[in-house]
């Protein structure tokens, strides 16, 4: 048998699909690999080239795979699928892996060590809990409020609804709706305990991190902000400048140009949605302040633009900021314009 070059693994949760080719790119294995059975078959091969997906249990598989000898590379999903052909299936997939990842203009996604994964994990639950506090906030004003009980909106007046389920003397919620609305109640407190409980964690981990202690420095650049951006973002001097890794978090207009002209949409919202809220919500922030008013490029963009618009303007400017931060390490120095 020809000796195995590139291999192209589609992962799954039991049976993996393995498709490998040769030197000249003929196929020379293709077959399926039980989980239990995919160390020991990677450790009789060769040292050679794997393309993965960069999807559910990646970062984890590269890792042991990379400790075995192999170079492992990370492929978008989505610059995978067009070496599709035809039906899609485990063979095919794997197929078009491992002619995506033979390309020379092919993007690869950084591997993460378990260090990096915990702290970007770390956001993750946070989000999750976030959900979860906003379902039941919703569930909790919309259930009363069949009942005439309206209070202003955002989570600062969810207090009130809850005095109202506390106060025994007030009737207008009969049972047995009353209980299980306080049992909404204690759950959105114990929720808001596990988040304060989460943020403390993520701060902790921010300030021993010396690219976070950088990043904290921008305007509009929180604790959580700072700590998820230097988190997801392992290698930032993988983009070529601050414009690029902006359009990679989906910040800039959407293209749709044929025959010359230049056609351009919403923003195209591509990349990693968690950091792109993170930085419009930052740039929000930024808005609402008193720095503002004293720059001269902010002014300017709210007299003729919508707030969200100069918000997310303003967020991709926070991108190109932070990646000149992450690259060259140092703190950012805010320069006036003349």
């Amino acid at each position: 048998m020809n000796k195995v070059i590139t291999i192209g693994l589609d992962l799954a949760k039991r049976v993996f699909q393995v498709h490998g080719v040769d030197e000249a790119g003929a196929v020379v294995v293709r077959r399926t690999v039980r989980r239990s059975q995919l160390v020991s078959y990677f450790s009789r091969l060769p040292p050679c080239v794997v393309g993965m997906e960069a999807c559910a249990t990646a970062h984890y598989w590269g890792q042991v795979l990379g400790e075995l000898g192999h170079t492992v590379r990370l492929i978008p999903p989505a610059y995978a699928k067009a070496y599709v052909r035809r039906n899609k299936n485990d063979a095919a997939d794997a197929a078009a892996i491992c002619e995506a990842v033979s390309r020379p203009s092919m993007r690869f996604v950084p591997i993460k060590t378990a260090e990096q994964q915990a702290a970007a994990g770390i956001h993750k639950v946070r989000e999750q809990l976030m959900k979860q506090r906003t379902m039941l906030i919703n569930g909790l004003r919309g259930l009363m409020a069949e009942f005439g009980i309206v209070v202003a909106e955002g989570p600062q007046h969810v207090g009130d609804l809850v005095a109202v389920l506390a106060d025994a003397s007030d009737r207008r919620v009969p049972a047995p709706l009353h209980a299980g609305l306080v049992t909404m109640a204690a759950a959105l407190a114990g929720l808001e305990q596990h988040l304060e409980a989460i943020d403390r964690q993520i701060a902790d981990w921010g300030r021993g991190n010396q690219t976070c202690r950088h990043l904290i420095t921008i305007p509009g650049f929180g604790p959580i902000l700072s700590s998820a951006m230097a988190a997801v973002v392992v290698n930032p001097a993988l983009f070529a400048s601050g414009r690029d890794f902006a359009a990679s978090l989906g910040l800039v207009p959407r293209q749709e140009s044929t025959g010359g002209k230049a056609r351009l949409g919403p923003i195209s919202k591509r990349g990693n949605g968690y950091l792109r809220r993170l930085l419009v919500n930052g740039a929000m922030s930024v808005l609402s302040s008193k720095r503002a008013k004293g720059d001269p490029w902010l002014v300017r963009l709210l007299e003729t633009k919508h707030r969200m618009v100069a918000a997310v303007a303003l967020a991709n400017k926070m991108a190109r900021i932070a990646w000149a931060v992450m690259v060259r390490q140092e703190d950012f120095h805010f320069q006036p314009a003349a």
